[in-house]
């Protein structure tokens, strides 16, 4: 990862924890994981209570369909971790009701939503609903909890560097099916809570250079951050820890922008 905080930085417990489940499965903790548990009461508490219900909990969606539309929002933001990670995902969580490699095979109302989404990922300030116009409104908002979830983690997974290390496909994702998204308590108990909307909130001032520019791209076009944009912070005097916390906060505040922009849209 670019931000070495996120390999190294974690708590006691977050490092025994990531010891122990590395040991057993034999496969190096994936770097979603240790993201989440870097500093676990920035934002991360509430993310993974909103992805714990948004891709397991009552739905319209069945969990394979909500995995197919997370690997379509990752598509969206050219993010190979996740487009791979949620395709397969959707192979493990579905009955074979969906095939994430043929679009053909979506029902028509899972078509129509993820239009609906691609718009609402791409350009937030010119959403078209009328993909979604015949379903029901608890439907649409279903998907636009799903998208939110992975217009924020799409764009970190690109700012970090996330990468796919031999065996942490197979043993990552079926891990997460069977916790259901959901982490132990223990390790998510990190000082106050800081919720998405004051996350995002961190930004509301005026950035210095080269932070701003850094700020914009994670916004608007995350898959092209590369090693040489993270030195130029560090170089700029810039900690990691303030890196992580621009870069999360950026991605959160594009992900909620998109997300009310979709339910102004289709009304919901």
């Amino acid at each position: 990862m670019r931000l070495s905080v996120l390999d190294h930085g974690h708590r006691r417990r977050a490092k025994l924890f990531l010891a122990l489940t590395s040991r057993s499965s034999g496969v190096d903790s994936p770097d979603i994981v240790k993201m989440l548990l870097y500093r676990p009461g920035f934002g991360s508490r509430p993310l993974l209570e909103l992805t714990a219900d948004a891709m397991r909990g009552p739905s319209y969606w069945t969990a394979g369909e909500r995995e197919y539309l997370a690997m379509a929002t990752a598509q969206v933001h050219e993010c190979p971790f996740c487009a791979v990670t949620h395709a397969e995902l959707t192979r493990i969580a579905g009955t074979g009701e969906i095939d994430p490699s043929d679009p053909a095979s979506a029902r028509p109302e899972l078509a129509a939503v993820r239009v609906f989404l691609e718009n609402v990922s791409r350009d937030p300030a010119h959403v078209d609903a009328t993909a979604v116009a015949g379903l029901p409104r608890q439907a649409v908002l279903d998907a636009l909890r799903v998208n939110l979830v992975w217009n924020v983690v799409n764009r970190l997974a690109n700012a970090f560097g996330f990468v796919l290390r031999d065996g942490q496909l197979e043993t990552g994702t079926r891990s997460l099916h069977r916790s259901g998204y959901r982490f132990p308590r223990f390790l998510l108990a990190d000082g106050p809570r800081t919720e998405l909307a004051d996350v995002a909130a961190r930004l509301d001032g005026d950035l210095p250079e080269p932070l701003r520019a850094y700020a914009q791209t994670v916004r608007e076009a995350s898959h092209r951050i590369t090693d040489a944009d993270v030195e130029r912070l560090r170089s700029a005097g810039h900690s990691e820890d303030e890196i992580f916390e621009v870069t999360v906060a950026a991605a959160v505040g594009a992900a909620l922008t998109s997300f009310e922009a979709g339910r102004r849209a289709a009304g919901v």
